[in-house]
């Protein structure tokens, strides 16, 4: 690390500064310290700007590149025949069909975080308008999410930082004041488990942004090289390492995975609620080892319950 020094008139600016290299290219970190400051606390916000920096640098090394690994051509064909022997191509989903999938994709995965909601409820809700019994805020989010599957299955967009925000808005427009913004300066996500130790931390709120960017950038370079399910599982994993919300960001990050299937003509599918913990340990896969295959494996096994899904009355 660095300190570097802006002069503006009588003014001095002072930055703390830290290169890295990350593939080919150098990348800079810059924390701002104050201006013209005094020796004594020049050196206490330089201490407290390592801390940041080192944040910083470490969220990087682990959300970096979303996919460290190129496949190799024999490797994407084993993964184009796993498609195949799915039987996962569906030309088109009826209105009926689209009806039976969002119920039961908005059951899921609202269950999944945590919803008080029974399938059936979910149901009368989006059939009857018919409320039970339950949180307001289970209840609105069940429109939410069935209204945000519904612009997926029309909009024309691909990845990018506005539909990330615009899905958020449309699932917590109504339950949630944050509804549509990335997590303020400040906030910062650590997940643990019963025992306390840390299974999963977000990117710092400061990186979130730019790391979306990136997501999206390497989206769009890669939208046509590799198979929707690589697209898919990149992109979902990666957006849940980076966590820019919150809350909700794994209704977001599902969502997400099936706007991408639907632009490349695949059909939806959904994670239900009985394969969770698988879910979550294909998540921890990717994030500890950058291992895509778990998370593959169990998009291969919701489109093989698919059609049983759609034939549900």
């Amino acid at each position: 690390m660095h300190l570097e020094i802006r002069k503006a008139g009588r003014t001095k600016k002072y930055y703390l500064a830290h290169s890295y290299r990350k593939g080919s290219k150098v990348r800079k970190i810059r924390v701002y310290l104050g201006a013209n400051l005094t020796r004594v606390n020049l050196e206490e916000r330089k201490k407290a700007a390592e801390v940041r920096i080192k944040e910083q640098a470490d969220a990087r090394r682990r959300i970096s590149d979303p996919f460290e690994t190129v496949l190799s051509g024999k490797e994407l064909k084993e993964l184009k025949a796993l498609e195949a022997k799915a039987h996962i191509k569906i030309a088109h989903l009826t209105d009926d069909e689209w009806q039976r999938f969002t119920e039961a994709f908005t059951y899921d995965t609202n269950a999944i975080e945590g919803s008080s909601l029974e399938s059936k409820e979910v149901g009368e809700i989006l059939e009857k308008d018919k409320w039970p019994d339950k949180p307001k805020e289970d209840i609105s989010e069940t429109y939410g999410v069935a209204k945000a599957v519904d612009f997926i299955r029309k909009t024309k967009e691909h990845l990018s930082v506005k539909l990330v925000l615009k899905l958020h808005k449309v699932v917590f427009e109504n339950s949630k004041p944050f509804a549509g913004k990335l997590r303020a300066k400040g906030v910062e996500v650590v997940i643990m488990d019963h025992n306390r130790n840390v299974i999963h931390r977000g990117a710092p709120s400061s990186e979130v942004r730019g790391l979306l960017l990136e997501l999206a950038r390497w989206y769009s370079k890669n939208r046509k090289k590799y198979p929707p399910l690589v697209l898919a599982a990149v992109v979902h994993n990666q957006f849940e390492n980076i966590h820019p919300f919150q809350d909700g960001n794994g209704r977001v990050g599902r969502l997400l995975l099936n706007n991408i299937l639907l632009k490349h003509k695949m059909p939806p599918l959904n994670i239900e609620l009985k394969n969770r913990h698988e879910y979550y340990s294909a998540l921890q896969a990717y994030e500890n080892e950058h291992n895509l295959r778990p998370t593959i494996e169990l998009m291969l096994k919701e489109y093989r319950n698919l059609k049983r899904l759609l034939k549900r009355r």
